[in-house]
């Protein structure tokens, strides 16, 4: 088991996936992880918490609104944690980290700020051009 400083970050200037920065990841992953399972918990709870008792429509719209703008962002946050423990699974097998098309290191920089990242920016831009070409059809 390793214990993270308190302090650390992930540097270019050491090994890229050191032990300490898988480490940093996973925590980084079951954090995020855990968040949106509370915040999935809060919103079951408060669409719970009955029917909706509004007389006047206008009020039973609004909530039928809420409810169903809820109802997204729950789903959302499903495919998210879907995405953090397929991602957590690579942080297991060793793979984490690194393009599922080039094999090359993702980069710090995209892991801090998207770490269910799967593709290199090089990777994921050319994607994100075969699709465009291929929706232009």
């Amino acid at each position: 088991m390793i214990t993270l400083p308190p302090d650390y970050r992930p540097s270019e200037d050491e090994e890229f996936m050191n032990p300490l920065q898988t480490e940093y990841f996973r925590q980084k992953l079951l954090k995020w992880r855990a968040d949106l399972l509370k915040e999935a918990g809060d919103t079951l709870a408060s669409l719970s918490e009955g029917g909706i008792h509004e007389a006047d429509i206008t009020d039973r719209a609004s909530v039928e609104t809420d409810r169903a703008l809820e109802l997204r962002t729950r789903d959302r946050a499903r495919k998210l944690i879907g995405k953090i423990n397929l991602a957590l699974q690579r942080v297991e097998n060793g793979s984490y980290g690194y393009c599922e098309e080039t094999g090359e290191p993702i980069g710090l920089k995209r892991l801090e700020a998207r770490p269910i990242a799967t593709l290199s920016i090089e990777a994921q831009e050319q994607h994100e051009r075969m699709e465009k070409t291929h929706r232009d059809d």
